[in-house]
């Protein structure tokens, strides 16, 4: 299994996980009616004939409102990287394993009081978070080739839920708070900027101490997957033990994007001292030399400047763009260093 896997299945192994995965993203009626206070995991290893484990399957099982007896509901989530065309052939088998597991565990259909007592339904699930867009058929019967009519009634049915993580966007995603939801945006983060008040809402959300194995999941997914993936290019993520929870990983953050900051206005103003000595050379006047270097150490900083404020907020208008090319010295420095905390681009040219 994958190390992204290996994350999903821990994260998911969480009650939390499972309730915000049913309640923000299944459009179902039944979804209401389920008493998520009675969530319990159960085994997901068990053993096909031929003796291959299926060990990476995360399976619970709840009740619904106001029952007497468990009505047994069983989530499957199934990880996948690639597009899978057999899915919901797969889905079928491992459930009937799932079944096989349950009868031979006597959890149903031998232990006394249990004859005749039936199987219980089963709620598949496919997280996906791989590159193209998922186009495998949910439904079996689309895999399957056209059937005459006294034959359908024989064939096997199964249908999948889906979760496209790359293509949920932000108008589908649940608004209010929802880890699960706040889980999609870190993997379609593009940078650090972006990830920063998301690690926040998580932190906030998870802040309760029953949350603390959870948040040491995420913790270990985003090291593991989402800051090695993208975010932190080509300095190294952090694989020892001085990140172990999401405070610390939003902390490190802010750490290396202030680094970022400083390193790219002191190549700036390096930049800008070069040209303005070499302007000063050719113009060979002592005047020359030091207008120069001032209008070289402006240019750099309004470079850089524009850089962070696109990377920020998207791209400048002219407005903004003529902003940064009038702009002091003074001002560019003012401006940069408001631009970590700034939650909108007009925040960056507030006079205070």
């Amino acid at each position: 299994m994958a190390k992204h896997d290996n994350a999903y299945k821990q994260i998911f192994s969480h009650a939390k996980m499972v309730e915000d995965l049913l309640r923000g993203f299944v459009q179902e009626d039944w979804i209401g009616a389920l008493d998520y206070t009675t969530l319990e995991k159960v085994n997901g290893n068990y053993v096909a004939e031929n003796l291959k484990d299926r060990s990476d399957d995360v399976v619970w099982r709840i009740k619904l409102k106001n029952s007497q007896r468990w009505i047994y509901l069983y989530l499957l989530i199934e990880f996948q990287r690639r597009n899978d065309h057999w899915m919901a052939l797969r889905m079928l088998v491992y459930i009937g394993l799932l079944y096989q597991d349950l009868i031979k565990s006597s959890v149903i259909g031998r232990k006394k009081g249990q004859r005749g007592k039936k199987l219980p339904p089963v709620f598949p699930i496919v997280i996906y978070n791989g590159e193209n867009d998922w186009t495998a058929k949910q439904e079996l019967s689309e895999l399957m080739e056209p059937v005459p009519v006294f034959l359908a009634k024989y064939l096997p049915r199964q249908k999948y839920w889906l979760l496209d993580a790359g293509r949920t966007g932000e108008d589908v995603l649940p608004q209010d708070d929802n880890a699960v939801a706040e889980m999609v945006r870190l993997e379609n983060s593009p940078d650090l900027e972006t990830i920063q008040p998301i690690i926040r809402r998580l932190r906030n959300l998870l802040a309760a101490p029953e949350h603390d194995s959870l948040r040491r999941a995420l913790t270990v997914w985003i090291k593991q997957v989402i800051l090695n993936k993208t975010l932190l290019r080509d300095e190294e993520t952090p694989e020892d033990d001085s990140v172990n929870d999401l405070d610390e990983v939003e902390t490190m953050i802010e750490q290396r994007m202030s680094k970022w900051v400083k390193e790219m206005k002191q190549e700036a103003r390096m930049e800008g001292l070069l040209e303005g000595r070499l302007e000063g050379r050719l113009e060979g006047r002592l005047q020359g030399r030091q207008e120069g270097r001032q209008e070289g150490r402006q240019e750099g900083e309004a470079r850089v400047l524009e850089r962070l404020l696109t990377r920020r907020f998207g791209p400048l208008n002219e407005v903004v763009q003529q902003k940064l090319a009038k702009a002091t010295q003074q001002q560019l420095e003012s401006w940069t260093d408001r631009v970590l905390d700034a939650t909108r681009l007009e925040d960056v040219f507030i006079v205070h």
